[in-house]
């Protein structure tokens, strides 16, 4: 990658990355990249973001059951 391509690819992340903060959506920066770059690799947007939820989801059920234990 050129260094002006890199450059806008990297200002391009940052400004997704401050959105997603305004957002409060959680994700770091790399989980954001690798978001981004699935979609640009042509997968559905909302499929992905049904995915993290769902993830997230599990995850927390997985930690509430085992702090009870």
């Amino acid at each position: 990658m050129d260094p002006e391509a890199a450059k806008t690819a990297r200002e391009s992340l940052d400004l997704a990355f401050h959105m997603s903060n305004i957002l409060d959506t959680g994700l770091d920066r790399h989980t954001l990249s690798v978001l981004i770059a699935l979609c640009d690799m042509g997968l559905n947007p909302e499929a992905l973001a049904a995915v993290v939820k769902e993830l997230r989801r599990e995850a927390s059920s997985s930690s509430l059951t085992n702090n009870a234990s």
